[in-house]
C-alpha cells in the first residue's frame, strides 16, 4: 500500500521510474518527478511567498500585500476581494466562502456559508420537483464578507482597509477582461437574461465584454469602500444590509436585514482521510468534500501502482469509487444538525472497504447509497515564508449566482439555496435557518501531522472528483503538481451518471472505459466542465514553495 512512497512506479504511458525518497525531520513525504507529459501553458513557480489564483490580477493583488509585509492570510483576503471584481462570473461580494489554513502550528477550518432566511419555508416550494436556480427563491444569506472579517480578526497583520485597495481600484478605474472570463460572461446570458437587475448591472451595453475590453463597475467600488471602512459592519448590520433587505421585501425575496445580522461564520475542525500514508483534509458537511475522502478510502483497497496512470483500468476504478461516494453524500450530507449519520461513520475504513467490494474491475455499475454504521467557483491558495498556508474557495454557485443584483451596490447574490432538495423529510429538505448542501470545498494535504500543500479544484460537482484524481496522481504515481493538474480528467456527470472526458484523454483509455459499460461524452477544449486547480506545495527540506496554476483558466501562480 505504501509502494508510492517506497519504490519503482510505472510512469506516464508505461515508463518505469524510480522516485526519489525525501525526509523531513525523519518523516517521509510524497515525492514527485519533473516530467511534463501533458500539454500545458504553464510551468510551476518556486518562491518563498506564493499566491495561486484562477485570475492573474487577483493573484498579484495578494502578492502586493505580502510585499508590504502582510502574511498569507492578508494575501488570501486581498485576492478574494479583488477576484469579486476581476472574475465576477464565478463569485462576488454576495458569495459564500470556506477556507482551511495552517496557521503555523495547527490546521483549522472556517465555514462562512450562509443559512437560509428565516422566511424560507418548505411551503414556498410546494409542488416543485427541484429548487430554482435563479431569482430570490435560490438565495441564502451571503457569507464571503464574513470570512474576510473573521480571518483578518484572528490572523491579519495589515490594516483591514488596505486589503481592499487593489479590488477597489480595479472596480473604479477598470481592468481588461481576460479571455476565459469573457467566455463565461457570454455563457451566462441565456440563463440570466430574464433577471432585470443582472442585465442592468452586468450587460449595460446589451452584451458581455469582449476579451481585452475595459470593464468598470463604480457601484462595486463604492460597496467595497463601505465594507473596508466599516470593517464589514456595513454589510451585515449597516446600510448595505438595509439595502439588501429592502430590495428583497420590494421584489418578493425572503432575505431580511435580520438574517444578515444573525449570520456568523463557524470555525471548524477539518475532516481527513489518510490514503497510503498521506492525508487529504476537507471542510466537514454540509460540504461535499467528504466525497473525495470517501472515494480515496474506497480506492485504497485496490493495488493501482502497477498500472498505467492514464490507462483504462485505473480510470475505471476511480470512476466507480466516485460513483459510490456520490451515492452516499446525496443521501446523507446536509446541515450537520439534521444528518442521520456522522462524517466519522461515512469515513470508517471498514465501511469503505465494504463499499469497495461492490466494484467490478471489468464492468461499470449503478450504485445506491450504503448504510454507514458507527465505527461556479474560484479557488486560491497562499503561503508565506513564515510557514502560514491558506486554502480558500469563494463562490456564487452557478455562474453569477441567482441573477439578483441589489441596485446601486454591485452585490450579486449567490444561488446557494439551489443546493436544498424539496423531498419531504430529507435531511437536506429546504427550510428556514439551515445551511444547504454545499459544493465548494477547499482542501489541504498533510503528512504525519505536518503541512504539505494547499489544494483546490473549483467546478461544482467536479470538485471532489478532481481532488481525488489529482491527489492520487501525486501520491500513487509521483507526478509533480503541475503535471497532475494538466492531466486529462473525467467527470461523472450529476445529471445522468454518464462520464464526460476531455479530448486529450488517450483514445485507448476512452475505448477501454466504453468496453466496461461507461457512457462517455467527449468534450472539446477549452471546456469549463472539468474544473480549475491551484496547488502550493511545501518542500520537505524547507525553502521556497512550488506553486502550480491551472492551464484551463486565466490564472497564475506568482511569488517572490
Amino acid at each position: 500500500a505504501d509502494a508510492a512512497l517506497r519504490g519503482a512506479h510505472r510512469g506516464p504511458r508505461g515508463r518505469d521510474e524510480e522516485l526519489e525518497k525525501k525526509t523531513w525531520k525523519g518523516l517521509r513525504v510524497p515525492s514527485f518527478n519533473y516530467d511534463f507529459p501533458y500539454s500545458t501553458k504553464k510551468l510551476p513557480v518556486f518562491a518563498s511567498n506564493v499566491v495561486a489564483s484562477s485570475q492573474h490580477l487577483a493573484a498579484t493583488a495578494g502578492l502586493r500585500m505580502m510585499a508590504r509585509g502582510g502574511n498569507a492570510v492578508d494575501a488570501a483576503i486581498a485576492s478574494a476581494i479583488a477576484i469579486t471584481v476581476v472574475e465576477p462570473t464565478m463569485n462576488g461580494i454576495g458569495a459564500d466562502a470556506f477556507c482551511i489554513l495552517w496557521d503555523g502550528q495547527k490546521l483549522v477550518g472556517l465555514n462562512a456559508s450562509g443559512h437560509s432566511p428565516a422566511l424560507m419555508t418548505p411551503d414556498q416550494y410546494k409542488g416543485q420537483a427541484a429548487m430554482p436556480h435563479v431569482g430570490w427563491g435560490s438565495v441564502t444569506t451571503p457569507g464571503a464578507v464574513s470570512l474576510w472579517m473573521e480571518l483578518h480578526s484572528r490572523y491579519g497583520k495589515l490594516p483591514f482597509a488596505d486589503l481592499f485597495e487593489p479590488g477597489i481600484k480595479y472596480a473604479s478605474d477598470g481592468f481588461r477582461v481576460s479571455y476565459m472570463v469573457s467566455r463565461q460572461w457570454e455563457r451566462a446570458i441565456d440563463r440570466l437574461k430574464g433577471q432585470e437587475s443582472w442585465v442592468k448591472a452586468f450587460l449595460p451595453s446589451g452584451r458581455a465584454p469582449k476579451p481585452g475590453e475595459l470593464w468598470k463597475f463604480p457601484d462595486q467600488a463604492r460597496t467595497l469602500t463601505k465594507i473596508a471602512e466599516s470593517k464589514g459592519e456595513a454589510f451585515y448590520r449597516g446600510e448595505l444590509a438595509e439595502a439588501m433587505g429592502k430590495y428583497a421585501t420590494e421584489t418578493g425575496g425572503a432575505l431580511r436585514k435580520e438574517d444578515l445580522a444573525a449570520h456568523k461564520p463557524d470555525w471548524v475542525d477539518p475532516i481527513g482521510l489518510s490514503y497510503r500514508g498521506t492525508t487529504l483534509h476537507e471542510i466537514p458537511p454540509s460540504g461535499q468534500g467528504i466525497a473525495a475522502c470517501m472515494a480515496l478510502g474506497i480506492l485504497e483497497n485496490f493495488d493501482i501502482a502497477g498500472h498505467d496512470v492514464d490507462g483504462p483500468e485505473i480510470a475505471h476504478l476511480k470512476i466507480e469509487a466516485m460513483k459510490l461516494a456520490f451515492a452516499d453524500i446525496h443521501r446523507y450530507v446536509a446541515d450537520p444538525r439534521f444528518m442521520e449519520v456522522t462524517p466519522k461513520q461515512m469515513l470508517d475504513k471498514g465501511y469503505l472497504k465494504s463499499r469497495a467490494k461492490l466494484i467490478d474491475p471489468r464492468k461499470a455499475k449503478d450504485f445506491g447509497p450504503g448504510t454507514p454504521k458507527d465505527g461556479g467557483t474560484i479557488y486560491l491558495g497562499t503561503a508565506d515564508e513564515s510557514g502560514m498556508m491558506v486554502s480558500l474557495i469563494q463562490s456564487n454557485y452557478t455562474g453569477f449566482g441567482s441573477g439578483v443584483v441589489v441596485p446601486g451596490t454591485g452585490i450579486a447574490l449567490q444561488n446557494r439555496a439551489t443546493g436544498f432538495v424539496t423531498t419531504k423529510g430529507h435531511a437536506n429538505e429546504v427550510g428556514p435557518n439551515k445551511r444547504p448542501f454545499h459544493t465548494i470545498i477547499p482542501a489541504f494535504i498533510t503528512k504525519d501531522g505536518r503541512p504539505v500543500a494547499t489544494f483546490g479544484l473549483m467546478g461544482g460537482a467536479m470538485q471532489p472528483q478532481g481532488h481525488m484524481q489529482v491527489f492520487s496522481r501525486i501520491v500513487d504515481y509521483g507526478q509533480n503538481p503541475q503535471a497532475a493538474i494538466d492531466a486529462p480528467r473525467w467527470r461523472v456527470h450529476e445529471s445522468d451518471g454518464s462520464v464526460w472526458t476531455e479530448d486529450h484523454m488517450p483514445a485507448d483509455t476512452a475505448a477501454g472505459l466504453e468496453a466496461r459499460g461507461h457512457r462517455l461524452t467527449r468534450t472539446r477544449a477549452p471546456s469549463f466542465d472539468f474544473g480549475s486547480s491551484q496547488i502550493i506545495w511545501r518542500f520537505a527540506d524547507g525553502g521556497p514553495y512550488l506553486g502550480a496554476s491551472e492551464s484551463r483558466r486565466d490564472g497564475a501562480a506568482v511569488g517572490f
